[in-house]
């Protein structure tokens, strides 16, 4: 390589960008339903992590919006909880979804642009000067025009909204180049397979997409709103029907001091008093109990790693129940000081995701009774079902599990023994990363192997070809 020659600009997708290739730092988004993660291509995790949640409240008539861990700080008068994305993954509200993507980018990755510099700090004007207006420039840059971006949609993202998305990337952020992919061919190529049947467990639903060569086949895609947050109300109707007493979640902003009780006994706490004017919303506290809800399935809740379902009997003879019941319990302590050992009801919790006939019903639940068909085995059943049947053996032993909600113990465990079961003649292999960041982000990881791979080049929509084509490019392009 000769030193005295400059380095091409770098070249998406037959558009040409003023961009030197060894200064391209495409950014990742990774939008989900709990968190939206962002960071650098290239890198192992995102650097930032924040919820996709944002916080509402008015001053002076003005309505306020709080973005990031913020919303988790400070309780405010009227303070309510938002989301921009539906339960089924697909936005809602565009204008703070965009918002919120924004600054998961720019609060910690790109940082806010200048502005004009006749009005920043450095080159201030006397009163006796004349103003110095540009002509034909922006007064504010765009946050990415500096930076390619690698979003990532569910399997079943419609039409509309990816054209709305690349919408929002090219005008409102001004990316030099775009490109959207699927979370399960990203999950797929974060665990080093072009071919995989991608299982992820996140907070709102439940996916399963087969993925061969690269291309998700969207016959097969399956998803049920078994994730997660339906998790956290499952053991909302546990604590409900708990003895001897009830369970009630009250969250830290709430409680002014506390003492030390013995397991099972009512707590001794002191409860801070809000006027009704400077009482939050609902939603906020219904958000702060969900962090609590999160701390109980780390530290407490558990699958039955099989083998048969929780109400059936082991191969010995012995029953399921009795034999959970026969392992020690799991200590938590709430944040109002009250504890308790929770034994075999840390298994029944989950055990719907598998075997919807174990739900715990409960009448207040968002959540309508899950039917068998929203099962995981079923989902599974059900995606290979869609694909061609010569590839079904071939998914069998490339399983990837992601996602957060994933991380339960033993449910690598029970997935196993189910797979197994169902299909006993081909071989089954389950990969599923024991690194809890690599679970957690799967998808985000894959995009960040993706948008570096100097291959990739090709595969970037450029803002030439975008303002030739228009918003059907991302149909024909991303696929």
């Amino acid at each position: 390589m000769n030193p005295s020659i400059p380095p091409s600009s770098a070249e998406y997708g037959g558009g040409t960008v003023l961009i030197r290739r060894d200064e391209v730092s495409a950014i990742v988004l990774d939008p989900g339903f709990s968190t939206t993660r962002a960071g650098f291509a290239g890198e192992d995790t995102p650097k930032s992590l924040i919820p996709t949640y944002y916080g509402q409240y008015s001053i002076s008539s003005q309505q306020k919006h709080i973005f990031g861990d913020d919303i988790f700080v400070t309780p405010r008068p009227a303070f309510s909880v938002h989301n921009p994305i539906s339960r089924d993954g697909v936005v809602e509200d565009w204008e703070m979804a965009e918002k919120v993507w924004e600054y998961s980018f720019t609060s910690r990755l790109t940082g806010t642009r200048s502005g004009n510099f006749v009005l920043n700090g450095l080159d201030d004007l006397h009163e006796d000067e004349p103003s110095r207006e540009m002509e034909g420039v922006e007064l504010e840059e765009k946050p990415l025009a500096d930076s390619p971006l690698l979003m990532s949609e569910c399997g079943w993202n419609p039409t509309k909204a990816r054209e709305k998305t690349i919408e929002i990337a090219m005008e409102s952020w001004g990316t030099p180049a775009f490109y959207l992919a699927k979370n399960g061919v990203l999950a797929a190529f974060a665990a080093g397979k072009a071919s995989a049947l991608v299982v992820d467990v996140g907070a709102s639903n439940v996916s399963v997409t087969p993925v061969h060569d690269g291309m998700i086949l969207k016959r097969g895609v399956q998803h049920s709103p078994l994730g997660g947050d339906y998790i956290s109300s499952q053991i909302r109707a546990l604590f409900k029907t708990n003895s001897p007493q009830p369970i009630t979640i009250t969250p830290h902003y709430l409680i002014a001091s506390k003492a030390p009780v013995d397991a099972g006994q009512p707590p001794q706490v002191t409860y801070k008093a809000f006027p009704p004017d400077k009482t939050p919303d609902a939603s906020y506290r219904t958000l702060l109990e969900e962090r609590t809800l999160t701390e109980f399935k780390e530290c407490v809740v558990q699958v039955w790693p099989g083998p048969n379902r929780l109400s059936a009997t082991g191969p010995n003879g012995v029953a399921n129940e009795e034999l959970a019941k026969s392992s020690p319990g799991r200590p938590f302590e709430f944040p109002d000081g009250y504890n308790q050992v929770f034994g075999v009801d840390r298994y029944r919790v989950v055990e719907s995701l598998f075997d919807t006939k174990a739900a715990i019903l409960d009448p207040d639940s968002p959540f309508p009774a899950p039917v068998q068909a929203q099962a995981i085995p079923e989902l599974i059943k059900s995606a290979l079902n869609g694909v061609d049947v010569d590839i079904r053996p071939h998914l069998l032993a490339n399983v990837v599990v992601t996602g957060a909600s994933s991380l339960l113990y033993g449910f690598n465990d029970r997935l196993n023994q189910e797979l197994i079961q169902n299909f006993p003649s081909p071989r089954v292999r389950i990969s599923a990363p024991g690194n809890t960041a690599e679970r957690r982000f799967g998808s985000w990881i894959g995009g960040s192997i993706l948008a570096s791979l100097g291959t990739f080049h090709q595969m970037w929509i450029s803002k030439k070809e975008y303002e030739e084509h228009g918003v059907s490019i991302v149909e024909k392009r991303c696929k």
